[in-house]
């Protein structure tokens, strides 16, 4: 992996990674509708934006049914479903589970793409979901009928980037990845327009509130997905996952810098669980990783 490449993943990770403590500022304000519906909107009005300045083709009229789509599984539903949980979950426990989500991919690749379960990926699943148990056991916060209904709602968050996937290998090939981030986040946040009267503000919008949804819409949906969207470009879909194993590092440690939280030694477990499962899932040597990181290392000094 070239350094340049090292670096964006490790930035994209950090972004993402303070996208839960956002989340955690500004549902309780906003709520989670209006949370996710400004966060889309102003990401999808500034990424079109940048793309008149540049003159990129979307290719709207060939490809708006899929933009719908992948507006609505991959940022409308779980953007709005991670801003709930963010009511009464701390932010490392999203970015935990978050880390979840290539695992429904590998599920919903073997249900609808044939991509045959291994060995090696039934156990990888295995590790993965009792790493979420362990996530869910063990923790910081009094485990009563809000926490279940909040882990479950990242779950389901989780699991809708994991159809996303799916959906856009089969229906969405040829479809440019830069204007998958852009367009998807505009039609998800149109969609999401009508539903504004059923979640008004829960506090006062103060300049420090409107900071944090500029953040959240500027730093971790515009920039970040034209990151994301780089990195697959430059390395390939699954070697961009790789962000995914790093994330909940970030989490914890924006977590217990800024918000104060607890991370916990059953946390920590339930998160190396997760990854060391996805690993397998998705049949990654982190031996190697780990020695080609060291060589990129010790070629950079």
């Amino acid at each position: 992996m070239p350094i340049k490449s090292l670096i964006q993943l490790l930035v994209l990770s950090a972004i993402w990674g303070a996208s839960f403590i956002f989340l955690r500022i500004l549902a309780p304000v906003l709520g989670p509708i209006a949370t996710a519906d400004i966060r889309i909107s102003i990401a999808g009005l500034l990424l079109m934006i940048y793309f008149f300045i540049i003159r990129f083709d979307c290719e709207w009229r060939k490809f708006w049914k899929q933009y719908f789509v992948i507006g609505m599984i991959s940022s409308a539903i779980p953007f709005s479903l991670y801003s709930y949980a963010a009511l009464h979950l701390p932010a490392s426990y999203e970015v935990i589970l978050n880390s979840s989500s290539p695992l429904f991919g590998a599920i919903f690749s073997a249900l609808l793409l044939n991509d045959r379960l291994t060995p090696s990926r039934v156990i990888g699943l295995i590790i993965g979901a009792a790493g979420v148990g362990l996530v869910m056991q063990i923790g910081a916060v009094d485990v009563d009928s809000k926490f279940g209904v909040s882990v479950l709602a990242c779950l389901l968050a989780s699991i809708c980037y994991g159809i996303a996937g799916v959906y856009i290998k089969k229906y969405a090939k040829g479809v440019k990845p830069m204007a998958v981030a852009g367009c998807s986040q505009l039609l998800g946040g149109l969609m999401m327009l009508p539903l504004a009267p059923f979640g008004p503000p829960m506090g006062e919008i103060t300049w420090f509130v409107v900071a944090n949804i500029l953040g959240l819409a500027i730093l971790c949906s515009a920039i970040a997905y034209l990151l994301y969207y780089r990195l697959i470009e430059d390395l390939g879909p699954t070697k961009a996952l790789t962000v995914t194993f790093l994330m909940p590092i970030f989490g914890m440690l924006w977590g217990t810098l800024l918000l104060g939280e607890t991370v916990t030694a059953g946390m920590i477990a339930g998160c190396f669980l997760i990854i060391a499962g996805t690993g397998l899932v998705l049949r990654i040597d982190f031996s190697s990783v780990a020695k080609r990181f060291l060589n990129m290392q010790l070629r950079s000094k």
